[in-house]
Formats: structure tokens, sequence, C-alpha cells
């Protein structure tokens, strides 16, 4: 049972990553232009599917709190400021999302809502993984750190990356899901996007080496890690290949495996813990009656439903979308 929450929980985060990611990098770039056009069509590329995309969120918070209950206390500990940012941000992008088509005074202020609340929850989301990464102080799972511990150069350099892959997420959507204007601006976008990223993982990398990150240690003894970067190089090339040849889904697809390839590179250097590096998986799992009480309701159908309706909606809304309102 332990195993089978561990990868549904990985599931679960992963697809919030990459699909909430991809509209929070739609209301990034949103912030980028004040054509009225470019932004409705913006707004409907996303329209059908993005207040979907934060069930993942729920659901991840919901497995941890149920399966990881260890982990669910200590990261709540940790990250409290964060949490309330994450948590204001997107119901005010949800507000602005819906206001902004009503208004006709005060439109300007909704649209700076959207974009900055994509951006703040993007920002927030990153900095945790980078705080997390660094290590969160703790006395058998009981936080022993302070309200902005989690506030670091390495955390803030995090928060800045994780905005700019959402945002190569979100140009790739743009591209793939809309014509004219809007997807020439995005393939024009996605170069400078991308080496932006580029830039990131470098000084990660090198920030990472200087600071003594007991992540690196676990690359120097686990060299088979290297598999994950190959798949973000294969994801470089498919974007760099989808930009020459004008393939409106390549790179798209080539951001999502650039994060697929970040996302397993973490789970597997974190391998046994879930805390790294103090809190094993074992140690931070619920009783097995509680994990197994669990997956007669959860795993046995909320999460093969959710998953078919959220295959059905995308399926149904596929294709280009079209200038126009967007309810």
């Amino acid at each position: 049972m332990i195993e089978f929450w561990t990868a549904t929980l990985a599931l679960t985060l992963v697809l919030y990553v990459i699909l909430d990611g991809f509209d929070l990098g739609v209301g990034i770039l949103f912030g980028t232009t004040r054509n009225e056009d470019i932004q409705r069509q913006m707004l409907n590329s996303i329209s059908p599917i993005w207040d979907g995309n934060e069930t993942w969120l729920v659901l991840t918070a919901s497995i941890l709190f149920g399966a990881f209950p260890v982990v669910y206390s200590l990261v709540l500990s940790a990250f409290y400021l964060p949490i309330i940012l994450l948590l204001a941000a997107l119901i005010f992008r949800g507000i602005a999302f819906e206001f902004r088509e009503k208004s006709r005074n005060k439109r300007w202020l909704w649209d700076a809502g959207y974009s900055i609340g994509s951006l703040v929850a993007s920002f927030v989301q990153g900095a945790a993984v980078g705080a997390i990464i660094e290590g969160i102080p703790n006395a058998a799972g009981r936080f022993t750190g302070t309200a902005f511990g989690w506030l670091t150069p390495f955390s803030v350099l995090c928060g800045v990356g994780l905005c700019l892959g959402y945002s190569l997420l979100g140009a790739g959507w743009l591209v793939k899901k809309s014509e004219g204007l809007l997807r020439d601006t995005g393939y024009r976008l996605i170069p400078r996007i991308l080496i932006g990223v580029l830039s990131f993982l470098a000084i990660a990398f090198v920030m990472s080496l200087v600071m003594e990150l007991e992540v690196m240690r676990r690359w120097l003894d686990r060299p088979g890690l290297a598999v994950f970067p190959l798949l973000g190089i294969v994801g470089c090339a498919l974007i760099v290949q989808g930009l020459r040849s004008r393939r409106d889904g390549w790179p798209f697809s080539g951001a999502v495996l650039l994060f697929l390839s970040a996302f397993g590179t973490l789970a597997v250097s974190f391998l046994p813990y879930m805390i790294p590096f103090t809190i094993t998986i074992e140690q931070a799992a619920a009783p097995h009656s509680s994990l197994s009480f669990m997956f007669w309701g959860a795993g046995l159908f909320v999460m093969p439903l959710t998953l078919i309706y959220t295959a059905i909606v995308y399926w149904l809304f596929k294709g280009k979308s079209h200038a126009g309102s967007y309810h």
C-alpha cells in the first residue's frame, strides 16, 4: 500500500505541475501584452480546462494528509506563509479571470490581478521546491525552523526558474492551441524563454555545487541518474526542431519532457526519503489500515474517475482555439 500511495502522490504532483503549469504560464505571458484580441485568445485557449487543472493540487494535498500525515504536518508548518500566498494568488487569479469579461472601466485591474496572481503562484511553488532541496529543519518530524526560513537566495532562484519553466509551457501551449498573431508571438517567445530556462538550470547546478547540497552527492553516488538529464536534452531538441519546422505541437511536448526530466531527477535523487534527507517514505506513511481504507475509496474510484474525466475534457476541447468570448 505504501508503494501505491507513493506512486499516486508522484502522479498527482506531476500532473498538477504540467497541467496547471501551462495555464499559469499563459497567465504570466498574459501580462506581457496589452492587445485585447491577443489577451482574449490567450484566455480562450485555457478557459475550458484551467480550473479543472487545480484539482490535482487538491488531490496532492489530500493524499499527503491521509497517507503521509508526518509530511503534511511538517510541510504545512514550514511553509505557512508561502501556502497562504499561493492560495491567495490562485483565488485572486480565478476571480480576475471571471470578472475581467464583465468589467469595462476596471478591466486593467483584473488583467493585472490575473497576471500577478499567476506570477506569485508560480514563484511561491518554485521557492518551496528550492527550500525542500536545501532541507527542512526538523526534529523527529517537528519543524524547528523560522517563518522566513524558506526564503533564501537558492529558493528565490528556484522561484524565478519555475516562473520561466511555466512560461515555456505556456508559450508552447499557445503555439499548440492558437492561430495567427498569437501563434507567431508564441514562436518568438519560446527561444528567449528556453535560453532563460537553460541559464537557470546552469546557475542552479553551479550553486548546488558551491553550497555542497546533499542532492549533489547523490548524483556522484548514482551515475545512473544521468538518464533523466538525457530526457531533458531530448525535450530541448524537440523544442528546437519544432521551432524550425513549425510543428505546433512539438514545443509544448518538448517542454513537458523538460519538466518530466527535472521531476524524475529530483524524485529519484531523494529516494528513499520523502523529506530530504531526514524522513523516509516508510517513516512518513500512515498505518497500513489507514492506507487500505483510503484505497477502497480514493484509490479505487476517485483517482480513476478524475483521470478519465480529465482525459475526456482534453479530448473534447482538442484543436485550435479562436477569437471571441471565452465564456
